[in-house]
């Protein structure tokens, strides 16, 4: 008997059975796998060259009717098939016919022919999922399926040559317009219809069981693919399903919930809900066991800059652990340092530092232009305590102000440290070398510096500032009234409490005689974060997606 003929009639017994985790052993893919199936490949490629040939082998050794020539042929007194025992079926048919022709064509120096083949051979996979009584067995073969094209559509994923040559070989277009669609786009589509017919599984009882017992590793295959090729948006359908079909998140082993938890915390990251974020990686990062410092990484890198925008900055215990202390804490230890400070070009500076990583971690936008706000409050709370006096007993009614005056000029000092200007002291003025060294001291020492030379420009004059560089814009000037507007800003933000007193350019502090001027005009952050009153009825606790009863 041939080497096809016994692996048709091995899978023909299990498929009776119903014995899918042998299936699934059997139907390997990888190129690793035993020397049989290497064997059976040179056997495909000599005698079944013809696809018609290879179909009707698979028919005949997988009938539809399913009669073995033994006593007991599996089928009871009304010729129906008996409880326990199972057939194939046309789809699982089709699907073992993509299987051997994988192995027939497959060259695994040839990347695209073998994601094409490897993607069809899923595709029919899922497809004979969808049977209603025998699918089910199929359920470990699509685990195994579905991960074999997610590691590999990944590889395929860091060859920017050969995804090239793919886009510009595809003739359509996806949905949004964005042309041909990617690998990794085109695998999230086909696992997504196997994890689509997981959650519309009827199956009752408390704990998921049958197909709904994968829900969520299906999921967070097709999550890893759409942020692999940067279509975050697209996963919006993904948590739409698991809000309305999906069994409670608790209910599923650890390994899931953490991993999808990270997914949903990094998609409400990039939508720039920060608080639904942070509460998702939080619960991630603590219940992933500390031995594994890279998945810990993993998380803390989205959970420290997720909750500093929050307001919420990172300890100096945190950032001393295992997953943060080599990586995480030189970038964020002193862009903390800098907003605490209210410094923009040691902040800025810091931020061109570590660009190309940030970048690549899809944080640098958010960094570049959501902390802002939280800059300029540092800055304007510095400039009230370099220039607040207290008000004597005969003033005590008087409210605690700021006058938008200071501030302008020390946003305008700001403005042109970011442009290059130097204090005037680091300014070295060369002298012609015949003139006295006494002489010179003895003048300077007589003569006072004005004040609006405390900087002076750089010698080849200022820098041109990129457009997120700057205060405002780049090198925009920036004027009484646009300080007036920020400080406006931060008000309705809550991070200011107060009201500006156009008339009079000052912001005046409410509250300053209970809690303090400082305390009542610069509440912190988080606080102000969390007190945020909303017009329309909103939970900040509830994270859409992640389904907890």
């Amino acid at each position: 008997m041939s080497l096809v003929s016994q692996f048709l009639s091995q899978i023909r017994q299990h498929v009776r059975e119903r014995r899918g985790d042998l299936l699934a052993s059997w139907l390997q893919v990888e190129p690793n796998a035993a020397q049989q199936y290497h064997a059976m490949a040179d056997e495909l490629r000599r005698d079944f060259a013809d696809g018609d040939a290879l179909e009707a082998t698979v028919e005949s050794c997988l009938p539809l009717d399913d009669d073995d020539d033994d006593d007991d042929d599996g089928h009871d007194a009304d010729g129906d098939m008996a409880e326990g025992r199972a057939a194939p079926w046309p789809s699982f048919q089709a699907f073992i016919k993509e299987y051997l022709t994988l192995w027939r064509d497959i060259d695994h120096d040839d990347l695209l022919g073998a994601h094409e083949l490897l993607s069809s051979l899923v595709n029919a996979c899922g497809t004979a999922f969808t049977h209603p009584q025998y699918g089910a067995m199929l359920i470990q073969v699509c685990k195994s399926l579905s991960e074999s094209l997610a590691r590999f559509t990944l590889r395929l994923n860091r060859r920017p040559d050969l995804t090239r040559r793919l886009r510009g070989m595809g003739a359509g277009g996806d949905e949004d317009g964005g042309g041909a669609k990617s690998v990794a786009e085109s695998s999230a589509e086909i696992i997504q219809k196997i994890f689509k017919v997981c959650l519309m599984d009827r199956t009752a009882g408390r704990r998921p069981e049958g197909k709904k017992a994968c829900v969520y590793m299906f999921a967070n295959l097709v999550l890893k693919l759409l942020f692999a090729c940067k279509r975050t948006h697209l996963a919006t359908m993904i948590f739409r399903n698991m809000s309305a079909s999906s069994p409670p998140l608790h209910l599923y082993p650890a390994a899931q919930r953490v991993t999808y938890l990270y997914y949903l915390g990094r998609f409400n990251f990039a939508m720039n809900h920060y608080l639904r974020a942070a509460l998702c990686l939080e619960q991630a990062y603590l219940q992933t066991p500390a031995q594994l410092v890279s998945h810990r990484r993993d998380i803390l890198t989205y959970l420290v800059p997720c909750n500093m925008l929050l307001g919420r900055f990172p300890s100096q215990l945190l950032l001393a652990r295992p997953e943060a202390a080599d990586s995480l804490a030189p970038v964020f230890l002193p862009l903390c340092r800098a907003i605490r400070a209210g410094n923009f070009p040691a902040f800025q500076d810091h931020l061109a530092a570590h660009q190309p990583w940030l970048w690549e971690k899809g944080l640098y936008v958010q960094m570049c232009y959501r902390l802002r706000p939280q800059l300029w409050r540092s800055l304007a709370r510095k400039t009230f305590l370099l220039t607040y006096v207290a008000p004597s007993a005969d003033e005590s009614r008087r409210a605690a102000t700021l006058d938008l005056a200071d501030l302008h000029t020390a946003v305008i000092f700001v403005q042109r440290r970011l442009e290059g200007w130097l204090p005037s002291s680091q300014v070295v003025r060369g002298r012609p070398h015949n003139v006295n060294a006494i002489f010179m001291k003895a003048i300077t020492s007589n003569v006072q510096v004005p004040a609006e030379t405390t900087l002076v420009p750089p010698p080849g004059g200022p820098k041109r500032l990129r457009a997120n560089e700057g205060l405002l814009h780049g090198n925009a000037p920036v004027k009484l009234v646009d300080v007036e507007m920020m400080v406006a800003t931060l008000i309705q933000q809550d991070f200011m409490h107060g009201f500006v007193a156009h008339g009079q350019g000052r912001f005046a502090i409410i509250g300053a005689k209970s809690k303090g001027p400082l305390l009542a005009g610069w509440p912190p952050v988080w606080q102000a974060i969390k007190e945020r009153k909303y017009d329309e009825a909103y939970d900040p606790d509830d994270v859409p997606g992640w389904v907890k009863t």
